[in-house]
C-alpha cells in the first residue's frame, strides 16, 4: 500500500505588514471631564502626560465590535479576504470572558474559519508579540496571511478618583495583515519580561476576592508611576537599540519611530536616549486617544497614515511595554 504524500507548507524568506486597520472609542473625554474625581487640572494632566483628550468606548462598542471593525478595515486595506487568513492572534487584557477567545470568534465573523485563532496577554506589548509570531507563522508556511490585533476596554478597569493610572486610559482597536514578502519587512523581535516589577502595574485585588466577597469592589488597575517612568524611559531605550541593530540598521537610518503611546514625556526621552535624527516622524496619538494597551501601537501608525505623515516603505521602529514587566520592539516596513 503506498502511503499519501503530505502536503508541504510555503515557507517564505521575508514577511511584511499589508495592511492597517484602526477604531476608537466614540466618546470623546476631555482633560476638565475627569479632572473633579482626581482633584487636578487640565494643565497637570497636559504636563504629567501630554494628553489633551481620551477616547473611550460607547455601550455599543463592545471590545468584541471594535475588534472585528479594526479587524475588516485592516483587511480591506490589505486587498486580503478573511478566508486567506492562516491565523487570528487577538492581544488583549480586558476580554471578561475566560472562554472562547476572543479570536475565535472575530476569526468567525470576518469568515477566517478554520484558521487557528488564540488571544495572548501581554497588555501593552501584546501588539508587537502578534508581529513577531505572525512573522514566524508567515516565514515557515505555517500561514500566508496572519491577522494581528490589538484590542482594549481600558475604560471597563478605571477608578475615577484614581490619580496614578486610570486618567490615561481609552478604548480602542488596531490591526494588521502580515503576510509573504519579496523584501524584508518585518525586522528581528528583541523581546522579554521583567516579572520581579510585576508590581509596578498591577490589578487592585483578584477576581477570587470579588467573588468570594472578601472585597466586593471592582478590580480596576493602578500603577507605580517613577518606576514605570524610570524603566520605560531608559530601559526600554535599550532594547530598542537592540532591535534597530538586530535589523542590521543604525538609528540614522529610522524614519518614523511608533512608541507605545504610554506618556508623552517618556516617547520624548526615548527619542531622546536612542539618539533618533530630527526629521524622524513621532507617533505622539496618545495626546487624542489616550493609552489604550495593546491597541496603541496600530492605532498610532493608523493615524500616521491617515494624516499623510509617513510614506509606504518607510521605516519603522516600533516598541511596547507595559504590565508584566513586558517588552517587545520591532523595525518594520509601513505597508
Amino acid at each position: 500500500m503506498t502511503r499519501p504524500t503530505l502536503r508541504s507548507a510555503q515557507p517564505t524568506t521575508y514577511s511584511r505588514i499589508l495592511g492597517i486597520g484602526g477604531v476608537r472609542g466614540e466618546n470623546v473625554v476631555p482633560n476638565d471631564d475627569i479632572v473633579g474625581p482626581i482633584d487636578s487640572s487640565d494643565e497637570w494632566i497636559q504636563q504629567r502626560t501630554g494628553i489633551i483628550e481620551r477616547r473611550r468606548a460607547t455601550e455599543e462598542q463592545t471590545i468584541a465590535a471594535m475588534t472585528e471593525e479594526a479587524a475588516r478595515k485592516a483587511l480591506a486595506a490589505a486587498g486580503i479576504e478573511g478566508s486567506q487568513l492562516g491565523a487570528v492572534i487577538v492581544a488583549t487584557v480586558t476580554h471578561l470572558e475566560q472562554t472562547p477567545a476572543l479570536a475565535t470568534i472575530i476569526a468567525d465573523r470576518i469568515g477566517a474559519t478554520p484558521a487557528a485563532a488564540y488571544d495572548i496577554s501581554a497588555a501593552c506589548a501584546g501588539y508587537c508579540y502578534g508581529i513577531a509570531q505572525a512573522d514566524a507563522l508567515v516565514r515557515a508556511g505555517t500561514a500566508e496571511y496572519v491577522l494581528v490585533v490589538g484590542a482594549e476596554r481600558m475604560s471597563d478597569f478605571i477608578d475615577p478618583t484614581d490619580r496614578t493610572i486610570s486618567f490615561i486610559l481609552g478604548d480602542g482597536a488596531g490591526a494588521a495583515v502580515v503576510g509573504p514578502s519579496d523584501t524584508p519587512g518585518i525586522g528581528p523581535t528583541v523581546w522579554g519580561s521583567d516579572g520581579g516589577q510585576a508590581d509596578a502595574i498591577y490589578q487592585t485585588h483578584s477576581w477570587l476576592t470579588f467573588r468570594d466577597g472578601t472585597d466586593t469592589s471592582w478590580p480596576t488597575l493602578r500603577q507605580k508611576g517613577p518606576t514605570v517612568f524610570k524603566w520605560a524611559s531608559f530601559e526600554m531605550a535599550k532594547v530598542a537599540k537592540e532591535a534597530i541593530e538586530a535589523a542590521g540598521l543604525r538609528p540614522e537610518d529610522i524614519e518614523v519611530f511608533i512608541p507605545h503611546q504610554a506618556n508623552m514625556r517618556i516617547i520624548d526621552q526615548l527619542a531622546k536616549q536612542l539618539g533618533l535624527p530630527e526629521t524622524v516622524v513621532i507617533a505622539r496619538d496618545i495626546a487624542q486617544t489616550g493609552n489604550t494597551s495593546a491597541a496603541s501601537i496600530p492605532l498610532a501608525t493608523e493615524r500616521l497614515q491617515r494624516e499623510g505623515a509617513v510614506e509606504s516603505g518607510a521605516l519603522a521602529l516600533q516598541i511596547g511595554f507595559g504590565a508584566g514587566l513586558a517588552y517587545a520592539a520591532q523595525v518594520v516596513a509601513l505597508p
